[in-house]
């Protein structure tokens, strides 16, 4: 009696290697995301591309970094308590945040016979270059880490970097004049270029002083050929600068929670 003939194998009862491979690629997806998932978690937290450094920071990186970190605060702070301190007294003013429009109502002042426009002049140079080293000194430190960092790591941002660094290394003391200037350009990476580009702490700082002299005696010299009628725009100009004030502290708050919520808007499509 012959042996009954083999029953055929079913389709359905065949491994399903499109699915088999799609697994082990699942897998190895997974094992790629639980390894990249563990580097980030063993990275020590100043292993950031966010920080400027490339090595674990020291004490002079930390405070350098949080000197940065202040001088962002007080500008946001002072940004809606200019109108006030103008109409307050302009001296206050020029002494707090080297204001050009302080040093031309001290400049009209004088013509109205107020003797102590020197004072003024003096505060407001003092003032206006007092947190120039920081970026100077940052730029010292960690050259272009800090001005990838304040430009970012693009192509066309790296192309820009490039740039200034060579115009800072040729020109350096043009460089660091020329952002006195009343055109839109980014003082903080040309000091932090010149810095990084070798200039000595003593040029960078008397090249910063008289450049910071000379342009505040120009608005008080403005300030004074103006006079008297400047010294009344500034008066009515004082009268409301309260509500203007509150709207400029509007103004700063909206666009920080609008950022805000734009980035968490890129997380999440992310």
């Amino acid at each position: 009696m012959s042996d009954p003939a083999p029953e055929p194998v079913s389709r359905a009862d065949e491994p399903a290697t499109d699915e088999v491979a799609v697994d082990e690629a699942a897998v190895g997806e997974a094992v790629t995301d639980e390894a990249a998932e563990g580097e980030t978690q063993d990275r020590p937290w100043w292993d950031d591309p966010s920080l400027p450094w490339s090595h674990e920071p020291t004490r002079r990186d930390l405070v350098c970094w949080s000197g940065i970190g202040l001088v962002g605060i007080y500008s946001l702070v002072m940004l809606p308590l200019r109108p006030v301190l103008l109409g307050y007294t302009p001296y206050v003013l020029a002494a707090v945040s080297g204001s050009r429009t302080a040093v031309v109502m001290i400049g009209a002042l004088s013509a109205t016979g107020d003797h102590w426009w020197w004072l003024g002049w003096l505060l407001a140079t003092l003032s206006i270059l007092k947190f120039d080293w920081v970026y100077f000194w940052a730029g010292k430190l960690w050259g272009r880490g800090l001005l990838e960092v304040m430009t970012g790591t693009s192509e066309r941002a790296r192309k820009r970097n490039e740039r200034a660094e060579r115009f800072a290394l040729r020109w350096a003391v043009p460089a660091v004049l020329v952002t006195y200037l009343p055109i839109p350009l980014p003082a903080p990476i040309i000091y932090a270029s010149v810095g990084a580009a070798g200039m000595s702490w003593r040029r960078f700082l008397v090249v910063d002083a008289v450049g910071a002299a000379v342009l505040q005696g120009v608005y008080l010299l403005l300030g004074h050929q103006l006079g008297e009628p400047a010294v009344r725009i500034v008066e009515t100009y004082a009268k409301y600068s309260i509500w203007l004030s509150l709207v400029l502290l509007a103004v700063v708050i909206g666009g920080m929670l609008w950022g805000d919520r734009r980035r968490k808007a890129v997380r999440v499509a992310d």
